[in-house]
């Protein structure tokens, strides 16, 4: 009997920006080459928008925020996957000496601690997934709206997410990128201590 192995898919967002080393310069467009001064492109401007989320102060601090809360609750889980993988190396090895009655129990059990922890493990992926997006769509909602001003002000007529490694974008000059300068501007408007919206915040203990 193989049981699935205990993740949560949305770690690998926020909870890895921890981790997250300073913005680099990613791929992006090239403009097309102007003909004539009147056919000059518009200016294009790339960003990694999930990268630049996850690097500001606010998403440093939400993703601390979730490990903390998260973090526990995984090394339960998988305690109890482990009690479970230690069980079924019992059953196998001692299936042969053993008898109907007493097989038949243990293979029930199994089973059975096997459901319960799948059920828990879809419930706290879900739990998971549905609090990072609260935050993320906080974020992105105002990064979004710096990414247009500072576009307009610097006078980029275009700006495109090479976030995916399905995007379309197959290179372009370094100085197209914006990802770190949308950082600054993100954490210059939102610093680190309005980061978590208080619907996400971990619930407090001890609170007197």
């Amino acid at each position: 009997m193989k049981l699935r192995f205990f993740l949560i898919p949305a770690f690998c967002a926020l909870t890895a920006a921890a981790q997250t080393a300073p913005v680099a310069a990613a791929p992006a467009v090239a403009a097309a080459p102007a003909v004539g001064a009147a056919a000059a492109a518009p200016r294009v401007a790339v960003i990694r928008f999930q990268d630049a989320i996850l690097a500001t102060q606010q998403g440093q601090a939400a993703s601390a925020m979730l490990r903390a809360k998260y973090d526990p609750k995984k090394a339960e889980v998988q305690k109890r996957q482990a009690d479970l993988e230690a069980l079924n190396e019992k059953l196998q090895k001692g299936s042969a000496t053993m008898t109907p009655e007493a097989r038949n129990k243990m293979q029930d059990e199994l089973q059975r601690g096997a459901r319960n922890l799948q059920h828990d493990v879809d419930d706290l992926n879900a739990e998971l997934q549905q609090e990072e997006g609260k935050i993320m769509q906080d974020m992105a909602v105002k990064m979004d709206e710096l990414i247009q001003k500072y576009a307009r002000k610097n006078g980029f007529g275009m700006v495109l997410d090479v976030s995916s490694q399905q995007t379309p974008v197959l290179w372009a000059d370094a100085g197209s990128n914006i990802t770190a300068e949308i950082v600054k501007e993100y954490d210059a408007a939102y610093p680190a201590k309005a980061a978590v919206p208080a619907a996400a915040a971990a619930p407090k203990t001890g609170a007197k």
